[in-house]
């Protein structure tokens, strides 16, 4: 069976030589945590899966000083207590924010998901105590605990560092005087093949400065009415279940949702979700938005066979396509303090999506 992870397959070797391979292709939690660390690579909106990986972590973290190599003795054991496992994997990078039901379930859900023939679950329940069952741990006679933290530690190691790319290119704009040329490394990030959080971040961060000088005009009355600036919010994170939308604003109430041109089918699903309220989509594209529309009327008319219903419904809950050419397009058109701002707004959501807090930094 081949190891999807470069990384992993150079671990292996080094702590098994010749039988490293035999090692992976007999142990279902090396299988396991290598189809779930595709986040060192990822493109796309590729999961991290840190609450899965740092649920397993966490015990073997504790078990390897306590019972490697030691079966009769592990066989005795209870189960590592719940806030102990906890406390300890939300200490970790990126794990602050880490809800509990890795341990409770998903682990043992997907595992189970992945391996068909498997019979135990992986991680063993015991009223709010844990462990991994023991025929997990051990392949050929060899206690794979270590090797399987000093995996994890290597994906904590790539992620850390693929995260601070683009905070070390925040720390540059920070220390540029030139607005033009603060401008200018913005928009080098603007592309088609940009990683999607950075994408989304960056994308929020210019219409936010965009709209806000846009003005508008409310009241209950012709006596109460008022001007006021257009505010966009985010709503979440890139991969939060929110519904199909990822920014709103106020206080007129629209709707954006940052996709890629590659899916039509998921446009229409978000569309779906939110019961036909008018949608703008901010698409990672360089395609012009003439060309993307075309593209997605054409989708909707053979998805809907030809039923007027359904294609006036799904056409007219498109508000706006907005492509990579319009974000550059109002990027040039900002001030020297809409960019100041739009650089701290990238700071800011930057950190929260990847769960970076300073201390991280």
């Amino acid at each position: 069976m081949k190891i999807a992870e470069s990384f992993i397959e150079d671990i292996l070797k080094e702590c098994y030589l010749k039988e490293f391979q035999d090692i992976y292709d007999k142990s279902y939690l090396l299988q396991y945590l290598d189809k779930k660390m595709k986040a060192v690579h990822g493109n796309t909106k590729t999961r991290r899966n840190l609450a899965s990986i740092y649920a397993i972590y966490a015990i073997l973290y504790f078990y390897k000083s306590d019972f490697y190599g030691d079966k009769e003795k592990y066989r005795r054991f209870e189960g590592y207590d719940y806030m102990r496992l906890l406390n300890f994997y939300k200490g970790l990078y990126g794990g602050s924010k880490l809800q509990n039901h890795a341990l409770n379930s998903r682990v043992n859900g997907e595992f189970k998901n992945k391996f068909k023939d498997v019979i135990n679950n992986l991680i063993i329940i015991n009223n709010g105590k844990y462990l991994i069952h023991i025929d997990y741990l051990y392949v050929n006679e060899y206690d794979i605990s270590k090797v399987v933290c000093k995996i994890v530690e290597k994906y904590i190691e790539l992620l850390m560092k693929k995260d601070h790319t683009l905070i070390n290119t925040l720390d540059e704009l920070r220390k540029l005087t030139a607005h033009k040329k603060k401008k200018e490394k913005i928009n080098a990030l603007l592309t088609e093949d940009a990683e999607v959080r950075i994408f989304e971040i960056i994308s929020y961060a210019i219409l936010k400065n965009h709209y806000k000088n846009f003005k508008v005009y409310f009241g209950d009355s012709k006596e109460t009415i008022e001007e006021v600036r257009l505010q966009l919010f985010k709503t979440g994170r890139t991969n939060a279940n929110d519904g199909g939308i990822d920014f709103v604003m106020r206080p007129v109430g629209r709707f954006f949702q940052v996709t890629e041109v590659n899916n039509y089918d998921k446009y229409l699903l978000d569309i779906d979700k939110v019961m036909h309220f008018p949608i703008s989509f901010v698409i990672k594209t360089k395609q012009t938005k003439t060309s993307v529309y075309s593209e997605i009327e054409e989708y909707i008319c053979a998805r809907t066979c030809g039923m007027e219903v359904l294609e006036k419904r799904y056409k007219k809950s498109i508000e706006e396509i907005i492509t990579i050419n319009e974000l550059q397009e109002w990027l040039e058109e900002l001030n020297n303090d809409d960019i100041d701002e739009m650089i701290r707004d990238i700071d800011v959501y930057y950190k929260l999506e990847m769960n970076i807090s300073d201390e991280d930094n």
